[in-house]
């Protein structure tokens, strides 16, 4: 394989374990259609607000979520649109395949 091609894959993968944490992917479905402070979405993910900015903090370095100032909060959202479509078509494929990613070994909880 040419080098060009693992490093693209070698860049998708990166871009796919952005979603393979359940805590991150709780994260970005909360804020998929609305902005949200980081209380707002411990409180929807039952996480702790140190362990959400951790994972916020993440998400934000690799532009999976955007983040603006106003007064003393910080409001985060999806970074680009077609974010919030991968997130969306991925519910799409789990309607059709769901039985089969349910029952595979492969991937333990």
């Amino acid at each position: 394989m040419l080098k060009q091609e693992t490093d693209k894959l070698e860049l998708k993968a990166k871009l796919f374990r952005g979603f393979g944490d359940m805590t991150r992917l709780s994260i970005l479905e909360s804020i998929i259609d609305e902005e949200k402070t980081v209380t707002d979405i411990s409180q929807e993910v039952k996480q702790s607000q140190s362990n959400v900015s951790n994972h916020l903090s993440c998400l934000l370095e690799c532009g999976l979520v955007k983040s603006r100032k106003e007064g003393k909060n910080r409001f985060y959202s999806i970074g680009d649109k077609k974010v919030t479509k991968l997130l969306k078509q991925g519910d799409d494929i789990l309607s059709d395949i769901a039985d089969g990613i349910y029952s595979c070994v492969n991937y333990k909880k």
